[in-house]
């Protein structure tokens, strides 16, 4: 069994010092609104718990879906570098940029340069960019592969993009590695599915990804964004794939988003017959430690659900 740990969405704070000069973009927006909002909701302490918690639980990897950053200023991005290697070595870790990695023009080159041992496929060893997305790791039997949906947009804009050169990449890597019998999880910030977020934060080419899924199919799909704990299904070239969301890592109780929470999928089983049982632990109430929330079979067409 290969045990794979799901964290989304840390927006590790505080800020840094910021400048005039900083704000004079997308960012005073940003700016403004981690002071009224997520200052107070997005709590490091509890990010601090869940990793913990996620590290006793002893996974074989953890995927990271986005969202490492709030306004991506240089501080930030430093920041959350070493914080990366405070989770894990980059063999253990992968990452997907989220659109706050990518707040404004420049952001994301310099994500990429910071984080690019997170973020770079077995044996790739040159810079990473738009154009090494997708990259594949393969870990056991688990295809690890980390779809880029981070641009910089207008300001009130979260957007993502899925643009037809990654579109064609990702089939090709799905195609090798299920002709390989692995279990192919796809990781990707944006919710591939109409109506998971608001239209603000839609994900652009949410068809073309539906597309290659149909053509290639998937065992799973990871995501983050939109700050819950959600699980849809696609139509795969072999069936239904869950699609599984995550509340942010950082969230404190008492806001409008459901309170910290990390995922565990159980993966088992073999070509054409895999087992992936999913938990969802997190905050219960105000109360600490973390438990168990929900514990979800994925194995099939049908998923079974088993809450606490």
């Amino acid at each position: 069994m290969f045990r794979l740990a799901h964290i989304s969405d840390v927006h590790l704070g505080p800020l840094p010092a910021v400048t005039y000069r900083d704000l004079a973009s997308k960012r005073v927006v940003g700016y403004v609104n981690w002071q009224r909002n997520r200052r107070r909701h997005m709590v490091d302490a509890l990010t601090d718990t869940l990793v913990a918690d996620l590290k006793a639980s002893e996974p074989g990897h953890i995927a990271v879906t986005g969202d490492l950053v709030n306004l991506a200023l240089d501080g930030e991005i430093e920041l959350a570098r070493l914080w990366l290697e405070t989770l894990g070595p980059p063999h253990d870790v992968s990452l997907v940029p989220g659109n706050h990695d990518a707040y404004v023009p420049g952001a994301f080159g310099k994500a990429c340069r910071s984080w690019s041992a997170w973020m770079s496929g077995d044996g790739e060893e040159g810079p990473v960019s738009r154009d090494t997305f997708p990259y594949l790791r393969v870990r056991e039997n688990i295809a690890l592969i980390g779809v880029s949906t981070a641009r910089a947009t207008a300001p009130f804009m979260a957007s993502g993009f899925f643009r037809e050169g990654q579109a064609a990449r990702l089939e090709k890597i799905l195609e090798e590695t299920a002709g390989r019998g692995l279990c192919r999880v796809v990781m990707i910030h944006h919710p591939p599915v109409r109506g998971a977020v608001s239209q603000h934060k839609r994900l652009f080419g949410v068809g073309r990804f539906q597309k290659a899924m149909r053509r290639c199919g998937a065992e799973l799909i990871l995501h983050g964004h939109s700050h819950l704990p959600s699980l849809y299904h696609l139509d795969g070239a072999g069936g239904k794939i869950p699609v599984v969301g995550v509340a942010a890592a950082g969230q404190a109780p008492g806001g409008s988003h459901p309170a910290a929470q990390y995922n565990l999928l159980d993966i088992d089983g073999g070509k054409g017959d895999w087992r992936i049982r999913l938990t969802r632990r997190g905050l219960t109430g105000t109360a600490l430690p973390l438990a168990d929330l929900e514990a979800v079979e994925l194995s099939g067409k049908a998923a079974a659900f088993v809450r606490n």
